[in-house]
């Protein structure tokens, strides 16, 4: 039995899982507030406040580092690379260190394992980070030479979602095609052709469909007209792109709960802009049929909104023709970090090499 401890650390919490194999332990939310925050002026500057937290939390349990045979953390903004477990090494630390590839709460997840790994004389480990990619060629072109379409999408979740869905139908997953929309503050579907994602939408930088906070895909003419019009910066453009974008925008709510009471009481407004993001959701899954040519084994539903029955219905009704629909509500991201570990410490798998 290998016991294991997962991190992820998001931008205003520290969630931590305690794993014996893949079955769950314990999970705990440190939560980080605002001011306590405030005090550090980059996210690498967190590192020794999180650790302390982390530290905390194990003694709290009367836990310590050397309790586990692995320390895995979730991966953050690294350069781009194909699916897999990837034991966390110097080169790795040091991209993240100095935020090579852009800096996000998450690039503290190997940060934090290796430390606490050390310490125990264990291996660390990341697992499908953001930036996993696996596009086919022909994905990768665009219509303006200046730029190649890059992938920064749900790897973790949807990776681990198109794996147990195949052991719960005892089949391969590299055998498979199927369709794997999550469904969250952001919003990335993907095309997974017997095992890789060759087709995803960038769902961080403006592409796919509009979200609970992120714009999606904007007819490019118009938005560089309020860009010039309005003098935007870049950092100005990005929040509008993402954060400030979606339902934010139009209802002033990242909440997808919320809209639906609205709905619930009356509010056409908020059913029309829910409804448009669904319908949105439906073009961009129906369109990651493309790259299979319509041979779709089925289509999974997954991340925080797919827990509503509103939203899963209508798009139900919208994509059925393709293929059966599966709905796997939540992200489980700790229960996937635990699973990527484990099959190396198990042999089903080798740890990758960051380089």
């Amino acid at each position: 039995m290998y016991r294991i401890l997962t991190i992820n650390p998001g931008s205003t919490s520290t969630k931590l899982g305690i794993y014996e194999d893949t079955q769950e332990v314990l999970v705990q939310n440190l939560s980080h507030s605002a001011t306590e925050l405030a005090e550090f002026p980059c996210v690498a500057d967190q590192f020794e406040y999180r650790l302390e937290k982390i530290n905390q939390f194990l003694q709290a349990n009367q836990l310590k580092a050397e309790d586990f045979a692995a320390i895995v953390g979730r991966g953050g903004l690294l350069k781009p690379m194909v699916s897999g477990t990837y034991a966390i090494n110097n080169s790795m630390l040091d991209d993240l260190k100095h935020s090579r590839y852009g800096s996000h709460a998450s690039n503290l997840g190997a940060m934090l394992a290796d430390r606490l790994a050390k310490q125990a004389n264990c291996p660390s480990f990341i697992v499908d980070p953001v930036v996993v990619d696996e596009l086919d060629p022909i994905a990768r072109i665009c219509g303006r030479p200046e730029i190649e379409r890059r992938t920064i999408f749900h790897a973790l979740n949807q990776k681990a979602v198109a794996k147990r869905f195949a052991k719960s139908i005892d089949r391969p997953y590299h055998e498979l095609n199927l369709i794997i929309a999550h469904l969250g503050g952001g919003i990335s579907v993907g095309c997974h052709k017997q095992g890789s994602v060759v087709e995803v939408n960038n769902a961080l930088d403006g592409e796919g469909p509009f979200t609970p906070e992120r714009a999606g895909t904007l007819p490019a003419g118009q938005f560089a007209e309020v860009i010039v019009k309005n003098q935007l910066s870049l950092e100005a453009v990005a929040k509008m792109l993402a954060g400030k974008g979606g339902l934010v925008a139009h209802l002033g709510t990242n909440d997808a709960r919320e809209v639906e009471k609205r709905i619930e009481n009356g509010d056409q407004e908020a059913k029309l802009i829910y409804d448009a993001m669904i319908y949105q959701i439906a073009r961009y899954i129906a369109a990651a049929a493309v790259p299979v040519c319509g041979k779709v084994d089925n289509i999974i539903l997954t991340g925080g909104i797919a827990y509503s029955k509103y939203l899963t219905e209508k798009l139900k009704e919208y994509i059925g023709f393709i293929a059966p629909v599966i709905v796997l509500p939540g992200e489980n991201e700790l229960q996937a970090l635990a699973e990527g570990a484990y099959r190396v410490l198990a042999g089903e798998e080798e740890a990758k090499v960051y380089k």
